[in-house]
């Protein structure tokens, strides 16, 4: 039995829009993750990826071509259009073939999936056990009556490594020459660069967010153990010889006890590549210590969810911190070197300008090295979507607005002509930093030891890649 899995992420840049930053070159875990749970109980399993595809005709005749018996989709709300075209073409082709959709959008808003035309069976919270188990069921003609499957939670100490090779074989296909298994997008983290997942859920109650993470993942943080994943990066050194990664977990730093335990196990491996992890100010002040140990053993940047730079505002969101730890989180950070990716809102329920200057300024004051700003949307599930519901403030009328996108109104109330000014003078370096920032890119560039050190290596031979220590990374070269 052949079974298909669809990525349908193109609601942010179209067709043909691989190798064009975080959206658009990044594997997704959830399919990844139940791609290599089907194998491991012997389903031929491969991917369709939109991103590598031309056009609607050309996912048509790609289709066609795979004659899958099963087709597993992901969905989050933003991809509710591409999904639902998707569905209907394949549904036109080969009217027997069995879809199953699952992912974010279907456990939040199940209702609502439950409208989408085209669906045999809806799968909700987490797919590893479930999917296999439904293929098992299709496969020995005993389909489930009902649509609706319950995801079993795993044991994520137990399940297969992320399969990266359904999508790096779908891309090699498709012509593209990968220097990299996932797209890099900042200079700190250098090619060959990829994306790990240590843990699912998060403990915090921020109310743009919640529940709907806990009604995804469950209520309690599961994180794999250290060993399970430093075997994990052990086996993505000698298979792609990465050179950086980014733990995409909600907030890595919130198990103090885990993160020191990473942190020892990972320098006595000999690894050396730096990687960036989301964490919280509040965690930040908290663990200064914890934050040092993380920066010797190769932290080179924090995504920081700053949010607000009003008190008021931060209290709204539930966020659990303070302007002032926000401000002294960053002081931290620039200590120990470590690199600031600034998230943070505007155009928020309740917002007024003034407030939105107060998230101006501390920005600002900040100065990080890399900016996030969004307008606030909205989602489905979450308790500030149910207050935008509830006030009639929804500006969203189209699937497609779920896009974390800083230029259209959201919600009603707010000035986005005013919010467009001040998303863009937040992100206005002062001379000075300006200054400061390019004697430090002249230095890490022509002043630094290593590059070398580098160059030496590579003249002498010992970084060649057929050398036994150094193998040749499998992801090099079109196919």
């Amino acid at each position: 039995m052949k079974t298909t899995l669809l990525y349908a992420g193109i609601a942010g840049y179209g067709f043909n829009s691989l190798s064009r930053g975080m959206e658009a070159g990044w594997i997704s875990h959830g399919l990844a993750s139940i791609s290599a749970a089907a194998k491991a109980e012997g389903f031929e399993v491969d991917l369709i990826d939109l991103r590598a595809l031309e056009s609607w005709d050309h996912f048509r005749e790609e289709f066609k071509k795979r004659d899958p018996d099963v087709v597993g989709v992901t969905m989050m709300s933003v991809d509710y259009n591409p999904v639902t075209r998707a569905l209907q073409i394949m549904k036109e082709v080969k009217p027997e073939v069995i879809t199953v959709v699952g992912g974010p959008h279907v456990t939040l808003a199940l209702n609502d999936a439950l409208r989408m035309p085209n669906v045999d069976y809806l799968v909700l919270h987490e797919g590893e056990i479930t999917f296999p188990r439904l293929l098992h069921a299709i496969e020995e003609g005993r389909p489930p009556k009902q649509k609706v499957l319950r995801g079993i939670t795993p044991d994520l100490d137990k399940i297969p490594f992320t399969d990266r090779d359904l999508f790096l074989n779908e891309w090699r296909k498709w012509g593209y020459t990968l220097n990299s298994p996932e797209v890099p997008f900042v200079k700190e983290l250098p090619p060959p660069f990829l994306t790990i997942i240590a843990g699912r859920g998060c403990a915090y109650k921020c109310s743009f967010c919640k529940p709907g993470e806990d009604l995804i993942f469950g209520k309690r943080v599961r994180r794999r153990s250290v060993e399970n994943v430093i075997e994990e990066l052990k086996m993505l050194r000698d298979k792609y010889n990465f050179a950086s990664f980014m733990f995409h977990d909600d907030c890595l730093t919130e198990d103090r006890e885990w993160v020191i335990e990473f942190s020892r196990r990972y320098k006595e491996e000999g690894f050396t590549q730096p990687f960036f992890a989301q964490s919280r100010a509040d965690i930040i002040v908290r663990h200064e210590d914890m934050v040092a140990l993380m920066a010797d053993a190769g932290l080179a940047g924090y995504f920081i969810g700053f949010e607000s730079g009003n008190q008021r505002v931060l209290n709204f969101l539930r966020k659990g911190t303070t302007v002032e730890k926000n401000i002294q989180a960053a002081k931290i950070c620039k200590k120990y070197g470590i690199a600031i990716w600034a998230n943070y809102m505007m155009g928020i329920p309740t917002e007024t300008k003034e407030e939105v200057m107060d998230t101006v300024r501390m920005i600002r004051e900040i100065d990080p090295d890399y900016f996030s700003p969004a307008f606030f949307t909205p989602h489905p599930g979450t308790d500030l979507y149910n207050y935008v519901m509830e006030h009639n403030l929804s500006l969203i009328t189209d699937y497609d607005q779920y896009r974390r996108n800083p230029t259209e109104p959201k919600i009603k109330g707010q000035d986005y002509e005013f919010l467009k000014w001040a998303r863009d003078y937040s992100q206005k370096r002062k001379f000075k930093n300006r200054v400061r920032r390019g004697f430090k890119a002249f230095r890490e560039k022509w002043l630094n030891p290593h590059r070398y050190i580098r160059k030496l290596r590579r003249i002498l031979g010992l970084d060649r890649p057929d050398t036994p220590d150094r193998p040749q990374p499998q992801w090099q070269g079109a196919a």
